[in-house]
């Protein structure tokens, strides 16, 4: 059975893509293929994902299996119908649904990871690990099928992206190309940081280590991140710094990438710079 949450998705995109071929007849075998010809959103990501990632040791029709084996539990296909809505809402050059599923390397690598992720935590660790392997030969984005990493997520041109084994990412991030969560050393163990919901990290910052980037946070493009980040603060430099607090309590929903000056916290615990406190 289909889920809800996923079909209100679906159909939404299998519009999209209706209108897209009327207007431009060059993609319409494309978007016939790999939207309005598939059952449901789990069968195109199925396909989608598989076709991208397909070896000569790992032909497309067994990597479709392990796909639609995740695909069709409700946790995994919620979570990827979050992160699309998410690329959508965030990002003004994809404003419609087929542009992630489609185009979006981010996306694809993320939902390729939740795959690898599912097979992991489901005592299948080999494969898992071969996947992360393959997903970052294909997207140049490297991230451990052990890592935790919430739903709202956007990997934002996603170039070079790395996230460790032990790091864990809350609900609602945003991050840009050339980030890493990773470790400081040969250390064993909880090793890597652990970001909380909301947090937007620009791109080029290195955060390393077991630290806490607290919720709310902003982490400025660039920066090396070695201590722990308290929420609705913004930090920037090498070694970074506290240099103010963004003005959105969820600074990934609005991708501001300016530093904000350094003001009050509101008297009522909001996290945000309110007028009645400057």
């Amino acid at each position: 059975m289909t889920n809800p949450i996923a079909a209100q998705l679906w159909e939404e995109m299998c519009t999209e893509a209706r209108e897209i071929s009327a207007r431009e007849p060059m993609l319409r075998e494309l978007l016939q293929h790999a939207v309005l010809d598939c059952r449901d959103l789990a069968d195109g990501l199925a396909k989608l994902i598989s076709a991208r990632l397909a070896t000569v040791v790992i032909t497309r029709e067994p990597l479709y299996q392990l796909c639609i084996s995740a695909y069709r539990e409700d946790e995994v296909i919620e979570a990827v119908c979050a992160d699309f809505r998410a690329v959508c809402s965030r990002d003004p050059a994809s404003a419609q649904l087929t542009m992630p599923f489609l185009y979006l390397k981010g996306a694809h690598a993320l939902e390729a990871w939740r795959v690898g992720h599912y097979l992991y935590t489901h005592g299948r660790q080999d494969v898992a690990r071969y996947l992360q392997s393959i997903i970052s030969d294909v997207f140049a984005v490297d991230i451990h099928p052990a890592a935790r990493i919430g739903r709202g997520i956007m990997l934002d041109h996603a170039t070079g992206i790395v996230i460790g084994e032990t790091a864990v990412v809350g609900d609602n991030v945003s991050i840009l190309q050339d980030v890493t969560l990773g470790g400081t050393g040969k250390e064993n163990g909880d090793r890597h940081p652990k970001v909380g919901s909301g947090v937007m990290i620009g791109a080029g910052a290195k955060i390393l280590g077991n630290i806490k980037i607290g919720e709310g946070a902003k982490i400025g493009a660039g920066s090396v991140v070695l201590s722990e980040v308290a929420p609705h603060t913004t930090v920037a430099g090498i070694p970074a710094r506290v240099v103010g607090r963004p003005r959105q309590a969820m600074p990934a929903f609005e991708m501001d990438q300016k530093l904000d000056t350094a003001g009050p916290i509101c008297t009522e615990g909001c996290g945000v710079i309110c007028k009645k406190d400057v």
